[in-house]
């Protein structure tokens, strides 16, 4: 028995049978539907249901329970049982192409003991266009592929950067990071990803990053630099220690430049010396907002603290369609790490 599944946005309709996703369902019918992974890891294929229920075979990574009871399901591993009527939650953005090309090391320099600045030429025949947030995969000689949020809004010479943390027996960070020199190139795929700005919200933004989630939120923030229409923005970023914090200084030089800025760090191991907030970033957000019924949110980090931070904010009034979120869910599993 087959179910109606039908785009809100479009009106494109197709059948989905019982035994077969909505997204490969999707796919055979020829609708296209935002998707990377297909296995549940990466949340790119998140739908909204707005009528008609589905069920899983295996309760998805990138799907929490506050999610699926508001109504979001993902594509790649949801199953109709009614008729649907879906709407991606990418909405009505578009997103630059994916090419894949050979990329210049241009520069490798240390940010901290553990996280590395690498820096990327694509060829001047391959027009760089992203949206700032994306990611690229840079393809290794097995075909497995690793992934890297672009740090930076624009460079110049069609070039981007990244902010890579080292991963303890990672293939890449552990063995070909640390050899590369500027006489070496890289395989990417670039861009890729639905994190991105959504003008269309104008809601005061909430901005959280453990790690090296903070690149993309930088490339997304410098993008509003000197912005009339930024909405009021405020920037949570977990780290362990104050020594972890390598982008203080540029962050701090944003206040005048961006619509109402607040930069919030907070440690977790911080030693007697630091004066500033202590703990996690989801409980530093709900420490500092009563009602957060009016807001927007950007989350780029681990997976706990993303689940743990819908969870927290909904109890405040936090509305799910208003959560973008980039995870490190499937960091191992499908090699990407952020």
């Amino acid at each position: 028995m087959s179910s109606k599944v039908q785009i809100a946005e479009t009106n494109d309709v197709f059948e989905a049978a019982a035994d077969e996703t909505i997204l490969a369902a999707a796919t055979r019918a020829g609708v296209s539907l935002p998707h990377e992974c297909t296995f549940g890891g990466c949340g790119t294929c998140r739908v909204k249901l707005r009528e008609g229920k589905v069920r899983y075979e295996e309760f998805p990574m990138a799907l929490s329970e506050a999610d699926e009871q508001a109504g979001f399901a993902l594509a790649c591993q949801a199953h109709a049982l009614s008729d649907l009527i879906i709407e991606p939650t990418a909405g009505k953005l578009t997103f630059p192409p994916t090419v894949t090309v050979s990329a210049k090391v241009t520069e490798i320099r240390s940010l901290t003991q553990d996280i590395t600045h690498l820096t990327l030429r694509l060829p001047d025949d391959a027009p760089l266009a992203y949206r700032p947030g994306q990611y690229m995969n840079i393809v290794l000689p097995d075909g497995s592929t690793r992934s890297f949020s672009m740090a930076s809004a624009a460079l110049p010479d069609n070039q981007v950067d990244f902010h890579i943390r080292h991963v303890q027996g990672g293939y890449f960070t552990g063995e070909t990071l640390p050899r590369l020199t500027s006489a070496d190139t890289l395989l990417v795929q670039i861009p890729l990803g639905t994190f991105c700005y959504r003008a269309d919200d104008w809601r005061p933004m909430i901005l959280a990053a453990t790690g090296t989630g903070i690149a993309p939120l930088k490339a997304i923030l410098e993008s509003l630099l000197d912005d009339d229409d930024c909405p009021p923005v405020s920037l949570y970023w977990g780290m362990r220690t104050q020594a972890d914090l390598y982008l203080t200084h540029l962050v701090e030089s944003w206040r005048d430049r961006l619509y109402d800025f607040h930069f919030i760090p907070v440690l977790s191991r911080a030693d007697d010396t630091w004066t500033g907030r202590r703990g996690y970033v989801q409980d530093a957000i709900v420490q500092d907002y009563d009602d957060l019924s009016e807001h927007a949110f950007y989350l780029c980090g681990a997976p706990r603290m993303i689940d743990a931070a819908k969870h927290m904010f909904t109890e405040r009034g936090a509305q799910l369609d208003y959560f973008y979120s980039d995870s490190f869910t499937f960091q191992h599993s499908a090699a990407v790490a952020i």
